[in-house]
């Protein structure tokens, strides 16, 4: 309700779906974001080279 702005259960209720395929989709993109820069950090992307 707070995260919304609802002032009632109801209202929440009928919008509490939206709200968790939203955080769904955050928690995805995030992965994702995670994912791709560990797999840079093992593959030596952005490392100096040496002289």
């Amino acid at each position: 309700m707070a995260r919304m702005g609802h002032a009632s259960t109801r209202a929440a209720m009928i919008y509490q779906h939206t709200a968790q395929e939203r955080d769904e989709h955050i928690a995805n993109a995030l992965s994702s974001q995670i994912k791709q820069t560990r797999n840079r950090a093992r593959s030596g992307h952005g490392q100096r080279k040496k002289r």
